[in-house]
């Protein structure tokens, strides 16, 4: 306890150099021990009587310990590493010695031994084993050290050499025990004909071990003169700590330590490690009021305050933290006593501190204050949300703060726009102190009020304090009576209001309120709100700024996207488009109706998200619109697709204005209703599922072509029909691939959620969006559901035309009686027209065999195909001309007219209006 309390100090100068009490014997002073101690000293410090000398001892017998186990450990790792370097060797030489030229020959030879002892006895030597023995597939030695143990049987393993194998073992040989390796030698078909073995006896082994055993002795000796030196210097520190004390005289000096104790005017405790007190002087007993009888007891049982009392149990270190004690202020400091090696407990002292008490309050509102402003700068703008970042705001300030809080932003604010001076403003943020508030509530018009504090805050942009709201409340009671009242049951008395100023644009008023007996609101009150306000209002205008550019980017996505389906009577279509909650991105749909009552279904995806990925769907969509127009097949229309999409990439390059278009997706569907067959191709999209009326589902997983934009890969076409009421299934990936979810995971719900029948397009939609729909979408999801609907067989009629121009007049009559069976007399005339300018050019200008075909759809269609691949163009006719005016009649009469190309010519269709 004396040297944590700082007093275990020496004699003073004069009474140690003064005379001594009589009686006192002689103690050599500190400067008789800064030489080299002499024989006499060194015996006594190493006396077994001193501290010195036990530890010396105990020094010696871990040294002899130590050096006993390294020794033993030395020679058997001595010993194992030898026998590991021996079975290394002889492997080598057998190895080398096996491989040598002339071996194999050698041992085929009428005298083997005549050849091979002479070098089996050089490749001894040379590697410095023990032998070189050569065997032949018997175990017959042709060479050994020893000449009269040739011809002999060799002692060791040979039958796993025999088959191909190397091993090395410890035998007793003819030299004795000895480590040996045995090699098989092959011929050069692989067949073993002999065997070579090398080895070292196991006694050079040992002997190398025991070379080690000297420098394992020199180091114990080395050891202990360390150990003699290390005695000497610890008995000569200690004398000179003591200055050469005897036990009297210590006693007498720690006497003197124990009335300075309970001198000082600073308490002084020490605890035990088991909680007991152990000492505490007169000071910590006066300022804590401790009993008499304290010192022993534990802790909880002295009956100290609350404060105090966790902090001793607590046994973490402490500096000068303030407590209190009673009416006292405490500035306390602990301490652990076993940090040197010492008992556990603590050192505890103890200061009165009372009239630091005021300081003390002070800093600990200002500490309160930074935790305030640390707290809200973390809760706070979280989120791009400009009527959440308005909430937190309102929630940062209760309790702590203010007694209410309220939000108010423009009304421009919340969609994006700069607000204008004077704009209405609306509550974005309400929190208070109780579940009931008097104010208005989240989501009302909030006035301005001339003349009152809010409203000349927002006209100065400054913030305005107000400590008695008596003068206000009559100014507002004038607008809403009913409001000022609960305000004045609620005892609402002080105000500060503080701008959101941001960029230098006021985006709205933050306004906080106190009731009951708090303080009303000081300078330095408004200096926290001003710094509050002002982060948040950062927050408030990065959320607007946000909400501004993702509004553009929807209503660019909006517009881009189909605002409605097309008119068609082939397909039952069903869609649903969700944009991630990251921004927009660039997933696209949609149905194009194409002739021949045909329908084309069309999903892509551009990776990504944002105004560029928006903009760049809108431009491979209406690419793709245009495509369709030439009613091209699906692969060659994918083709196109590709190459278009290369020569943007091309030139954005060249022009570095945008980022090249990566990562698209697109599959491209065609359903003919008369055939009942679809025709697909996809580039790097996931595959379409399709819905058989009774229920079952397939995954249509055909060859996928890569993603748009590396031209030259050639895309696959997949045809299957598809029977009546099924339904066709287009995706994104965004519908079944999430990040903690894989896609086979995805495709498999997919399945589940589609493998019911009897369900409308609709329904389809909703009920697959609640089985996959993650809660937090990270990208777009675009679904397309089409049930299919085939044109009936009375309403389609095929006829086909010779090549003979006698053959349009009775076509023509067969077409009127069609048209007449289905009502549409009125058409007659003009389709009679249509068809016979249509056939008269097939026969003229194309290739048998010619058919006509009439669709009674929408629209009736009037289709002449034939074998040839010319297509016939419009034109008009001059005066002079004989011909030339038929496909100029046909567009005059046809809504659309129009030639699309098969794999067996062409066919020219024309669509008029029914009545």
């Amino acid at each position: 306890m004396a040297r944590n309390s700082g007093l275990s100090r020496a004699p003073s100068a004069p009474e140690s150099a003064g005379r001594r009490p009589h009686g006192e014997r002689d103690r050599p002073g500190p400067a008789k021990w800064r030489g080299q101690p002499t024989p006499g000293r060194l015996r006594a410090a190493l006396s077994t009587r001193s501290v010195a000398g036990q530890v010396f001892v105990l020094q010696v017998l871990i040294v002899l310990l130590l050096v006993v186990a390294a020794g033993t450990q030395t020679v058997l790792q001595a010993g194992q590493d030898s026998l590991t370097e021996a079975r290394n060797r002889s492997l080598a030489v057998a190895e080398t010695f096996a491989a040598s030229p002339g071996l194999v020959e050698a041992l085929r030879a009428p005298d083997p031994t005549a050849l091979l002892q002479p070098r089996a006895e050089a490749a001894r030597i040379k590697s410095g084993v023990d032998f070189v023995v050569v065997l032949n597939t018997d175990a017959i030695r042709y060479t050994h050290p020893m000449p009269d143990r040739i011809g002999k049987k060799f002692v060791g393993t040979t039958a796993p050499v025999l088959a191909g194998q190397s091993i090395t073992e410890q035998v007793t040989g003819t030299i004795g025990p000895l480590v040996q390796a045995v090699v098989p030698v092959t011929d050069g078909g692989g067949q073993v004909v002999g065997m070579v073995s090398a080895g070292i006896r196991t006694s050079r082994v040992s002997d190398s071990a025991m070379k080690h055993l000297p420098i394992l002795l020199g180091s114990a000796a080395a050891a202990l003169a360390l150990a003699l030196a290390g005695s000497a210097l610890v008995s000569r520190r200690l004398r000179r700590q003591t200055h050469g004390l005897d036990p009297a005289e210590m006693t007498r000096m720690y006497e003197h330590h124990d009335a300075v104790l309970h001198a000082v005017r600073e308490g002084v405790l020490i605890i035990g490690g088991d909680g007991r007190l152990l000492l505490a002087n007169d000071e910590a007993g006066r300022l804590l009021g401790l009993p008499a009888d304290a010192e022993g007891r534990h802790v909880p049982a002295l009956g100290l305050d609350r404060p105090v009392a966790d902090m001793l149990l607590a046994g973490q270190p402490v500096t000068d933290e303030l407590v209190a004690a009673g009416d006292r202020l405490l500035a306390v400091n602990v301490r652990p006593t076993d940090r040197d090696g010492g008992p556990p407990g603590l050192v505890v002292t103890l200061r009165d501190s009372t009239e630091l008490q005021t300081l003390a309050g002070r800093a600990d509102l200002a500490q309160q204050r930074l935790k305030l402003l640390y707290d809200a700068g973390l809760a706070v703008g979280t989120t791009l949300d400009v009527l959440r970042t308005a909430q937190q705001l309102a929630e940062a300030a209760v309790p702590g703060f203010a007694d209410y809080t309220t939000v108010d932003l423009a009304e421009a604010v919340l969609h994006g726009d700069e607000p204008e001076p004077g704009g209405p403003m609306r509550r974005t943020g309400l929190s208070g102190i109780g579940a009931e508030t008097p104010f208005y509530p989240v989501g009302e018009s909030v006035p301005m009020v001339p003349g009152t504090p809010r409203a000349r805050s927002l006209e100065s942009g400054l913030p305005v304090i107000e400590h008695d709201l008596t003068d206000a409340l009559t100014a507002w009671q004038e607008y809403d009576a009913d409001r000022v009242s609960r305000i004045r049951d609620h005892r609402v008395h002080a105000l500060l209001a503080v701008p959101l100023r941001a960029r230098g644009v006021v985006l709205g008023i933050a306004t906080f309120w106190r009731g009951g007996g708090r303080d009303p609101f000081d300078q330095e009150d408004r200096s926290l709100a001003e710094e509050l306000v002002a982060r948040a209002a950062v927050s408030v205008d990065n959320a607007r700024r946000y909400t501004r550019e993702h509004t553009m980017a929807v209503t660019l996505q909006r517009s881009l996207l189909p605002g409605s389906l097309p008119e068609q009577n082939a397909l039952d279509v069903a869609y649903r488009y969700l944009p991630a909650n990251a921004g927009v991105g660039g997933d696209w749909f949609d149905v194009i109706p194409l002739p021949g009552a045909r329908v084309a279904l069309v999903v892509g995806d551009v990776v990504g998200h944002g105004l560029h990925a928006a903009a760049t769907m809108g431009r491979l969509r209406t690419a793709v619109h245009n495509f369709s127009s030439l009613d091209l097949p699906p692969d060659e229309l994918l083709g196109h697709l590709d190459e278009l999409v290369n020569r943007i990439d091309q030139e954005q390059s060249d022009t570095g204005d945008l980022a090249p278009i990566t990562g698209a997706t697109c599959l491209y569907a065609v359903y003919d209703p008369v055939s009942r067959r679809c025709t697909m191709a996809r580039a790097g999209h996931l595959p379409p599922a399709v819905v058989h009326p009774d229920g079952t589902v397939r995954i249509v997983d055909f060859v996928a072509g890569p993603p748009l934009g590396l031209v030259g890969m050639p895309f696959e076409t997949a045809e299957l029909e598809l029977p009546e009421g099924s339904s066709l299934v287009l995706y994104t990936d965004g519908l079944v691939e999430q990040r903690d979810r894989d896609i086979d995971l995805g495709l498999d719900l997919l399945r589940s959620s589609l493998a019911r029948p009897g369900r409308s397009p609709e329904q389809i939609c909703d009920e697959v969006l609640t089985a996959l729909l993650p809660a937090n979408p990270t990208d777009d999801i675009a679904l397309l559901v089409a049930r299919t609907h085939p044109l009936a067989a009375d309403r389609v009629a095929v006829w086909d035309v010779p090549s003979d121009p006698a053959a349009v007049r009775d076509v023509r009559a067969q077409v009127a009686g069609r048209l007449a069976d289905w009502g549409l007399d009125e058409l007659a005339f003009t389709t009679e027209l249509i068809l016979s300018e249509l056939i008269t050019n097939a026969i003229r200008y194309g290739q048998a065999p010619i058919q006509v075909r009439l669709l009674h759809d929408r629209t009736l269609i009037c289709e002449v195909s034939d074998r040839s691949s010319t297509s016939p163009h419009l034109r008009y006719a001059a005066s002079t001309d004989e011909g030339g005016r038929g496909l100029f009649l046909v567009a005059q009469f046809a809504e659309r007219w129009g030639t699309r190309y098969t794999g067996g010519g062409k066919v020219i269709w024309a669509e008029q209006h029914l009545p």
